[in-house]
């Protein structure tokens, strides 16, 4: 039996903090391309834009932040991008243009991915190292729930209220977010004297990425990329298809899968290896996504999010374990921003470009080509990480 305590006042706070920032985002993700459609009159590409220039935001927010709150502290880099993330919040209810909305969606993005990472890498340094997996299961579950709360109450929020009514009710979680940011302990850090120094004195790529996170993270980049196509469009595809009533459930069955079976996924990796969970989960997301490109009944289309969570959901969190996992102590900062630098990448192109492609590929063409797309990542998978955990573990036996 392992008794080292996991459920900590800082580990809680921490996943709540990451659950209403991930709650906004996510709403304001699958309701965004909407608005600037409706308020602006945009065409698909630009509705995109505005949708993962958020991403892109967030990718420049993370570009040195891990190395920063090697070098400052979690709890400081903490208080002030949540207090950026509500200052943003604020100003969507002052948007009169489009240009402004950009604006707004790329200092948010910032905000978001400064915020995110110093609270992975708190959750990271707090949880006991014999439980990582289980641990990152259970804090990647703050994602999860927002992953269907968010979007459930965005577009509830859109048929009974309107635009503003969603802005205020994020203006009140950010502020929320804020004060509880205080409460939230400083963790020790581990960090080398001489890499300090190297990092203050010259430009490295080092200082910005963890390269032992980089392989996992690009099969992250494409996952991400894959899985964009259907966050940010489901509304207009299932709009398309006649199933708009499936769609305001789909990411409520995909929390509830994914909450299931996370615990399960966390444990397996703890005992068994990163392998024996990432395989499946990526089969199991492409079979997903074929399902998605094909539903023209709400019970497929409802499979379809079913498998997503049993796939994609245990897949990410699996992933951040393996990044965190392969990183040195002293490097936890760099290699949660690693991991969601590639991750937030694949989200922040994807909108934009699926925008372009769909007037040629049309909503199913698209998810089919994902499908092809994920059932490649695992040959990449093999290639990138499994191979080398491979070797290493030979190489040790003898």
């Amino acid at each position: 039996m392992n008794n080292e305590k996991l459920w900590t006042k800082d580990f809680i706070t921490a996943s709540v903090i990451n659950f209403l920032i991930f709650l906004i985002f996510y709403l304001l993700m699958v309701t965004i391309a909407s608005y600037a459609v409706n308020e602006f009159h945009t065409s698909a590409a630009i509705a995109g834009l505005v949708s993962g220039i958020f991403i892109i935001g967030s990718l420049f927010g993370r570009l040195g932040t891990g190395r920063i709150i090697d070098n400052v502290g979690n709890k400081k880099i903490l208080i002030v991008s949540v207090l950026f993330f509500a200052i943003t919040s604020a100003l969507y209810l002052m948007t009169n243009t489009l240009l402004f909305l950009i604006l707004i969606r790329l200092l948010q993005g910032i905000a978001f991915g400064i915020s995110t990472t110093a609270i992975g890498t708190i959750i990271a340094q707090i949880i006991p190292s014999s439980r990582k997996g289980e641990g990152i299961s259970y804090y990647s579950m703050s994602t999860i729930i927002s992953t269907a709360i968010g979007p459930f109450i965005g577009i509830l929020l859109m048929e009974y209220g309107n635009f503003n009514t969603i802005f205020i009710f994020n203006l009140i979680l950010a502020i929320f977010c804020l004060f509880i940011s205080f409460t939230v302990s400083e963790p020790t850090r581990v960090l080398s004297k001489m890499d300090k120094i190297k990092g203050e004195r010259s430009f490295k790529i080092s200082n910005f990425l963890e390269y032992k996170a980089i392989p996992i993270s690009i099969i992250v980049l494409i996952t991400g990329f894959a899985y964009s196509s259907v966050l940010t469009f489901i509304s207009l595809y299932t709009e398309q298809i006649h199933l708009v009533e499936a769609a305001s459930v789909f990411f409520i069955v995909y929390a509830i899968i994914v909450l299931v079976s996370r615990p399960i996924s966390g444990r397996l990796f703890d005992v068994k290896g990163a392998n024996t969970i990432v395989y499946p989960c990526l089969f199991i997301f492409a079979i997903g996504m074929f399902l998605f490109s094909q539903a023209n009944m709400a019970i497929t289309l409802l499979l379809a999010g079913a498998l997503f969570g049993l796939g994609y959901g245990n897949f990410i969190s699996v992933s951040q374990a393996i990044a965190i996992k392969l990183a040195p102590p002293d490097k936890l900062g760099l290699a949660t921003a690693t991991y969601f630098i590639f991750y937030d990448l694949g989200f922040g192109v994807g909108p934009y470009l699926f925008g372009l492609f769909i007037s040629f590929t049309g909503y199913r063409g698209l998810y089919s080509i994902m499908s092809v797309m994920i059932i490649v990542t695992i040959i990449l998978y093999y290639f990138l990480h499994a191979k080398t955990t491979e070797i290493i573990i030979f190489r040790d036996l003898f």
